[in-house]
């Protein structure tokens, strides 16, 4: 078996690796190039509601993705195929997204059905990454390892994508449809440099992170499908007696779908309101570049504080962030924002996933850590589509930033009844 610290390293690597998605794909080039490019054949104006099916396609995607780690994390409990559902769910995302690159003009619609894969190899895989963490663990290392594996995250993420920034320099950009120059070829090879990084960094995970032991089954097919449904249903009947697991499931629930929605919604967002594309991935360059420090720092200042205190603290400089989205009219004030998101993002989920880990028990991590994913996702589902609501209502997004601040006071206010963090009895 390999030594604890190289397998450490490896699972921390795969943050490296599935970040790539979430920065060049999810929150950089692909809201760009699904207004610009997939919505190319909307008129000039209609073109907010581009950004309307873009809040409705990633709601449809964590709708997707909820309802199969919902089923999968017991699974995977039960048949101790933790490894080997990652390994499925990472696949699907690869091949997703190196596909983008053979979109273009007026293919919204394939668009939008391989980010869905791509989301649902992202965001699945992340249920059985996630519940790795307990198993790889030395005892008060949750907050040390988690904050540890989103610093690297954002290493991973942020040198890719300041190499696909320079691709939009160098390369031509072209005019499609009424739309504006856009980075056409830059943004095709973005895609593909994400699903071959993605694949390629996931490799050590899969070498050197050993398989936790699970439940020993000879059950296969729909007897395996049945006991996975009644297992899930006796969880849910049961999740009540867990007090702080359940209250802090429902924070999570409603902050995290605030996180989430500026994630996805950031850039979509500003090329509505005219911010240019080199200003809007240059400030997310910006994000992963203070994310580094910030979630290690994160990671130290909950050690002082505790984890709910730390999360507390980053969802308060998201409500101002939310705020400061409503009044934004300049490039500059995308750049202090994305600076800003930098400051929390990291160390708020990393320390969400370690608190979470400190609640539940170690042999139901899977199953735990889908009903931490599930919250999550459903979550995801709300806060994209109501933003999206809200602009297809107004004819502007505007008022779907200042929506976000619902989600923020009413988790960070649940996260307050969060009184333990340790395993429940």
């Amino acid at each position: 078996m390999p030594h604890p610290e190289k397998i450490i390293r490896s699972w921390c690597l795969f943050d490296w690796a599935n970040s790539a998605f979430a920065t060049t794909v999810m929150a950089a080039m692909l809201p760009i190039f699904f207004r610009r490019v997939g919505c190319a054949s909307l008129s000039p104006d209609e073109q907010h509601l581009a950004t309307s099916f873009w809040g409705y396609t990633s709601a449809a995607a964590m709708l997707a993705v909820s309802l199969l780690s919902l089923l999968f994390g017991p699974l995977a409990d039960h048949g101790s195929s933790k490894k080997r559902f990652l390994a499925v769910f990472t696949g699907t995302g690869v091949l997703s997204t190196c596909l983008l690159a053979f979109t273009g003009s007026g293919d919204w619609p394939a668009i939008a059905l391989l980010f869905l894969f791509g989301n649902i190899g992202f965001a699945g895989g992340e249920v059985f990454y996630d519940a790795l963490l307990p198993h790889i663990t030395p005892p008060g290392g949750l907050n040390r390892i988690s904050t540890r594996a989103y610093a690297m995250g954002y290493l991973g993420g942020g040198i890719l994508l300041a190499l696909n920034i320079a691709m939009v320099y160098l390369l031509p950009a072209a005019t499609v449809g009424h739309a504006d120059a856009v980075p056409l070829l830059a943004m095709r090879l973005s895609f593909l440099s994400a699903g071959l990084w993605w694949g390629f960094f996931s490799i050590p995970l899969f070498r050197d992170v050993p398989e936790p032991p699970g439940e020993k089954s000879s059950l296969k097919g729909i007897r395996l499908l049945g006991v996975t449904l009644r297992r899930l249903k006796d969880t849910f009947s049961h999740i009540r007696q867990y007090r702080d697991l359940f209250l802090f499931l429902l924070a999570f629930w409603f902050y995290n779908d605030g996180v989430g929605t500026i994630i996805k919604m950031a850039t979509a967002y500003g090329d509505e309101i005219g911010i240019g594309t080199l200003d809007m991935v240059g400030a997310l360059l910006l994000t992963q570049a203070v994310g580094i420090p910030c979630s290690i720092g994160f990671g130290k200042l909950a050690d002082r504080i505790g984890s709910k205190s730390g999360i507390l603290a980053g969802l308060g400089v998201y409500i101002l962030i939310s705020v400061g989205g409503f009044l934004m009219t300049k490039a500059w004030h995308f750049w202090a924002l994305a600076g800003s998101v930098g400051l929390v993002q990291g160390g708020t989920q990393a320390l969400s996933r370690s608190l979470f880990a400190s609640l539940l028990p170690k042999d139901r991590s899977a199953e735990f850590f889908s009903f931490y994913n599930i919250s999550g996702k459903f979550a995801g589902i709300l806060g994209p589509a109501v933003f999206g609501l809200v602009g297809q209502a107004t004819g502007n997004s505007r008022l779907g930033i200042l929506s976000l601040l619902f989600f923020f006071i009413t988790g960070g206010f649940l996260l307050t009844k969060v009184s333990k963090a340790s395993p429940p009895d």
